[in-house]
């Protein structure tokens, strides 16, 4: 296992479930600092709510870190935006600096405060970041550029606060860091030696039925529904 430095934890955050921006949907995307310790459950941090539990949150999408270094990359970007002077813009329950999906790779464990936690994937943005940030195409660029962030399962309950260290346990794929699963989906590979190997990673369901469909059909996804949503 390659051992990495342990990560302080910048901020902890959470949110609840509101009505959003097209007629009928609900969003927990504004997250706020908790003050003091959080509980950590088998859904994530407690209090933190999920708009749409059909495709966020759940237990292989309990817990989004997000990292604050690409806060500077998106401010050159978009501009010096209000909601990108502090965490939270993107739905993150943790953040940090010095720690990107090139240095995370899938299966990772950390333990957080009393918490255990697991790698299970990395983010597929969807279109309520285009209307947070007044942008139409920002699931897009977040999706391209790769700074899109990444999701825990917990292994273990417990609880933890801003200002603990995130400190990786165990590293069972070292040669998959998640930039290079993302470049696997993202760049529309389809290439089968390249999808293969990833078939016998701990894919989430949703991920494995990508990859296998790729290589049996020869074709890319739509992700029309997932980036554009609904008809405002």
């Amino acid at each position: 296992m390659n051992h990495v430095r342990p990560i302080a934890i910048d901020a902890l955050l959470r949110g609840k479930a509101l009505p959003y921006s097209r007629p009928g949907t609900r969003s927990g995307i504004h997250k706020t600092p908790v003050e003091g310790h959080v509980l950590i459950g088998e859904l994530g941090l407690e209090g933190d709510e999920q708009g749409d539990p059909r495709v966020h949150g759940g237990i292989d999408k309990a817990v989004h870190h997000y990292a604050f270094e690409h806060y500077a990359a998106w401010r050159s970007e978009l501009g010096n935006s209000p909601i990108l002077q502090q965490p939270g813009a993107f739905g993150e329950n943790i953040s940090t600096q010095g720690l990107t999906e090139a240095d995370v790779c899938l299966g990772d464990r950390y333990q957080l405060g009393t918490a255990v936690l697991e790698v299970s994937q990395g983010r597929q943005p969807c279109w309520k970041l285009n209307d947070r940030f007044g942008v139409p195409d920002m699931a897009r660029r977040v999706q391209d550029s790769g700074r899109s962030g990444w999701y825990y399962r917990v292994l273990q309950a417990g609880s933890a606060h801003a200002g603990d260290s995130l400190i990786l346990r165990e590293r069972a794929h070292p040669d998959w860091p998640l930039s290079r699963l993302a470049r696997l989906l993202y760049d529309r590979v389809l290439d089968p030696t390249l999808l293969e190997p990833a078939l016998a990673l701990p894919l989430v369901p949703s991920w494995r039925k990508i990859i296998e469909r790729r290589m049996q059909q020869g074709a890319v996804e739509d992700w029309g529904k997932r980036i554009d949503g609904p008809a405002i």
